[in-house]
């Protein structure tokens, strides 16, 4: 049997953990450490806009007969979950 272990989402094996991480960018941490706190909020604000205008262009592509309320329904429904809506 496998060993496995417990991520706080329920049992894994081991050998499915297998997580490697980019190295750190230590120039990009000194230039997000000389931000104010509200300039890194911002930052992060326009990274969310960011994201979200990607998923709502790739919706675009996958559903062009829909409206632009409806991409924004698709794109809240991706987002968050919705009680009664399918997206």
């Amino acid at each position: 049997m496998r060993e496995v272990a417990n991520n706080g989402l329920g049992a894994a094996p081991k050998s499915d953990l297998n997580l490697s991480f980019d190295p750190i960018d230590w120039q990009q941490l000194e230039l997000l450490a000389r931000l104010t706190p509200a300039q890194r909020i911002l930052l992060g604000m326009q990274a969310q806009n960011f994201a979200r205008a990607m998923l709502r262009g790739t919706l675009r592509r996958r559903f062009p007969e829909l409206s632009q309320a409806e991409l924004n329904m698709k794109v809240l429904a991706y987002l968050t979950p919705l009680r009664g809506y399918k997206p």
